[in-house]
C-alpha cells in the first residue's frame, strides 16, 4: 500500500475527536501518541459543566455510563453517551469519543476511540489510534510490542520508521476486525476495510477491502 494511504487524513474524519487539533498537526497518525499527555493537560480546561471530575484526571461526561466494576486511571475523557462495561480497564492515556462502547475486560493505554467506536469483548487496545465507527470482535487483540523490543516500522510501499518502541494500530473509519484476530505492531487498516475472523495482520491494508487469510482483495 502507498505510505500516502497511511497518512492521518486518508484514514480519518477529523471532526469526529476531541484530538482533532493534534492529530491535524501530524502526517501519520502514530506521531500523535508522543502528544497525548500535552493533549490532555489542554483538554481538561475546555471540557465544560458536562463533564464530571471524577479525581486523578478523570473527565466522563454526564450521559456516560460506567460499571462499578470498571477501573479508570487518569488522564482519561470519556465522552457523551459512552457505556464502560463490567470489569474494563483503562490504564490512563484514553481519550473516548461520542457513543462508543468499552465491553467486558477490555483494556485499554495510551489510545484515542473516536465517536462511535466499539470494543465490546476481551480485547487489548494499546498505544493505538481507531477511527470513527470501527469496530473490533471479540477477542480481537492489537500487539504494540514487538518481540525483540526494536521500534517498530510501518509496512508501505516503502518502510516508514515510527521512532516508537511501542505503537500498536491504526484503524481507518468504520474498519471492521474480526473476532480472534491480532494486529501487530505497526499495523494500518483502511477505511471500510473488513478483516476475517482469525487473521493476523501484519503491514498497510487498504481502503474498501477485506482482508483474510493470505489474502486481499477489493470489496465489491
Amino acid at each position: 500500500m502507498d505510505r500516502s494511504a497511511c497518512a492521518t487524513r486518508a484514514l480519518f474524519d477529523l471532526d469526529h475527536t476531541l484530538a482533532k487539533d493534534l492529530l491535524a498537526r501530524c502526517t501519520y497518525p502514530w506521531e500523535a501518541l508522543e502528544g497525548l499527555g500535552e493533549l490532555f493537560s489542554g483538554l481538561f480546561a475546555g471540557l465544560g459543566a458536562d463533564y464530571a471530575a471524577c479525581g486523578g484526571g478523570v473527565f466522563i461526561h454526564r450521559t456516560a455510563r460506567v460499571a462499578p466494576t470498571a477501573f479508570i486511571a487518569g488522564p482519561a475523557v470519556v465522552g457523551p453517551r459512552t457505556e464502560i462495561r463490567h470489569c474494563a480497564f483503562l490504564r490512563g492515556n484514553v481519550l473516548l469519543g461520542e457513543d462508543c462502547v468499552v465491553g467486558n475486560s477490555v483494556e485499554l493505554k495510551n489510545c484515542i476511540l473516536f465517536d462511535g467506536v466499539q470494543v465490546p469483548h476481551l480485547s487489548y487496545v494499546g498505544d493505538s489510534i481507531l477511527g470513527r465507527k470501527a469496530h473490533m470482535g471479540a477477542g480481537a487483540i492489537v500487539s504494540n510490542l514487538k518481540s525483540d523490543r526494536s521500534a517498530v516500522t510501518i509496512r508501505a510501499d516503502t518502510a516508514v520508521p515510527t521512532g516508537r518502541k511501542k505503537c500498536g494500530a491504526f484503524l481507518g473509519d468504520r474498519a471492521e476486525i474480526g473476532c480472534g484476530s491480532v494486529l501487530c505492531p505497526g499495523t494500518v487498516v483502511g477505511r471500510d476495510t473488513t478483516v476475517y475472523p482469525l487473521t493476523l495482520c501484519r503491514g498497510c491494508y487498504p481502503a474498501h477491502s477485506i482482508v483474510k487469510q493470505g489474502a486481499v482483495v477489493a470489496k465489491k
